[in-house]
């Protein structure tokens, strides 16, 4: 868990605290508004001390227990703030797949360019749904999550709509080694590369491959994708991180356009994708 994260629930909890203790019928120990509101008590501390992550039902209770229901936006404000900046695997994946790509497709059905980086896999805008499919069930037997890979894939793909809508534009680097990773079938591989040829004539994608003896500017580091220059979303083993701090959101733009001086487009990139083409079958 992040400091930033910590700190910002720790933050949450001490204004929590300060509503308990200045409640409108006057102040409550920790026992008084568990009883009101029908808790464990030790869930008042948890969430006070910052060792619980409070949901949005919690603090909408919270402020009417204490007879300050004007304090509710306040406190999901603050809410949607941290938890904005770290989503966990865990909490995101407890439900299954779907819901995690249905989230996704929210946020890309309200942008209208998006910029993307990614290092070691297709992207999803651009994968067949088999390829989704083999992806969405590594990350199944890794995390352990409940089984609903076709329902996750279809939604995944229900995504890839957007591509064909007016006014929309999307700009993908991929590295060349994505173009090789065997986390599926060799026929499916294929699929996936004619696939991408594909993508290249598209007038709304914007497809650049960097091949692995290119000059880079920096390191490539792990992918991301950025929404209409207004959030970033990264993600790790363990969590996804969705930013939307201006300097930060920026930042990555700016490491996109640097790794974009290293791609090759257009003939070019059909060039690199067909060497993959031809090591796979």
């Amino acid at each position: 868990m992040s400091t930033d994260y910590q700190q910002a629930r720790e933050a949450l909890g001490i204004r929590l605290r300060e509503l308990r203790l200045t409640a409108a019928g006057g102040r409550l120990t920790g026992p008084q508004l568990a009883q009101l509101l029908g808790w464990g008590h030790s869930k008042i501390y948890k969430l006070e001390g910052g060792r619980q992550t409070a949901t949005a039902e919690d603090l909408t209770a919270w402020a009417a227990a204490v007879g300050r229901p004007q304090a509710v936006e306040e406190l999901l404000v603050r809410l949607r703030g941290f938890e904005a900046q770290i989503r966990s695997w865990r909490r995101q994946l407890a439900a299954g797949h779907r819901p995690v790509q249905d989230t996704w497709n929210i946020a890309v059905g309200e942008a209208r360019t998006i910029h993307v980086w990614e290092e070691s896999v297709i992207p999803g805008m651009l994968q067949t749904a088999d390829y989704a499919r083999h992806m969405l069930l590594r990350y199944a037997e890794l995390y352990g999550t409940r089984p609903d890979t076709e329902e996750a894939v279809r939604s995944r793909i229900r995504r890839q709509d957007w591509l064909y809508q007016g006014g929309h534009r999307l700009h993908a680097l991929v590295w060349e080694a994505a173009l090789h990773a065997r986390i599926c079938p060799p026929s499916v591989l294929a699929g996936q590369l004619d696939r991408l040829v594909a993508a290249v004539g598209m007038d709304t994608v914007e497809l650049g491959v960097i091949p692995l003896g290119a000059p880079l500017r920096i390191p490539p580091a792990s992918g991301f994708w950025v929404l209409d220059e207004r959030v970033a979303v990264t993600e790790d083993w363990h969590s996804e991180s969705w930013v939307e701090d201006g300097e930060t959101v920026a930042m990555y733009l700016r490491v996109w356009r640097s790794l974009r001086q290293a791609a090759v487009v257009g003939a070019e990139a059909q060039a690199v994708i067909g060497r993959a083409q031809r090591a796979v079958r």
